[in-house]
């Protein structure tokens, strides 16, 4: 659902006396996507992102950098907070954000959640899934890195993560039994329906 984190429509005034000109700034909106490695995530959010000129921010993108330029090789948590960063600052200027990562814990979608609601802004939870393990499980083992140097998970590993179950409001799809553009239609007339893209 979309959460109305804000009591009022704009969040910036900037007011050009001189004019007499009153310029308002509508923050933006957060929309958040979550899911295992493989389900269809990353190119459900990606196609969204261009559909409706979202900024785009995928975690395997970001944790990716900071391994080759930072030469950082215990990510941990870093990945997501300066993703939390860039979000908000998009946030602030009226962007709609599309988050893009697995986001397994209650602990990190909470920190999500958090990155709208520090600013006022709303957010919507969405988690893709796979429902047919045989079909998930060919998806990952038939998957290409899309980023350089990125070392993809095997199929053992995305079972053996540690995913969560959600007991946080979100709308899942499943994309099991459909292509690409059953999922997005699906995927679009939902968020459309509820108000979240024009």
């Amino acid at each position: 659902m979309l959460h109305m984190t804000c009591k009022y429509d704009f969040c910036f005034l900037i007011t050009a006396s001189a004019y007499g000109i009153r310029l308002v700034m509508k923050i933006g909106t957060l929309i958040i996507f979550s899911g295992l490695p493989g389900c269809g995530k990353s190119t459900l959010a990606a196609k969204l992102a261009s559909a409706v000129g979202a900024t785009y921010l995928r975690i395997d993108t970001i944790e990716q950098g900071l391994r080759d330029i930072c030469q950082i090789s215990q990510i941990d948590g870093k990945g997501y907070e300066l993703t939390h960063r860039i979000a908000q600052e998009n946030l602030r200027l009226g962007n709609t954000v599309i988050a893009d990562s697995v986001n397994p814990w209650p602990l990190t979608r909470s920190g999500w959640d958090s990155v709208a609601e520090e600013i006022g802004a709303n957010f919507f939870n969405i988690e893709i899934v796979c429902s047919d393990k045989d079909e998930h499980k060919s998806r990952v083992e038939a998957r290409r890195a899309s980023i350089p140097d990125l070392k993809l998970p095997t199929w053992q590993e995305v079972l053996g993560r540690d995913y969560k179950p959600w007991d946080e409001e979100r709308f899942q799809l499943d994309t099991s039994g459909k292509n690409e553009m059953a999922s997005f239609d699906e995927l679009f007339s939902t968020l459309k329906t509820k108000g979240i893209v024009g």
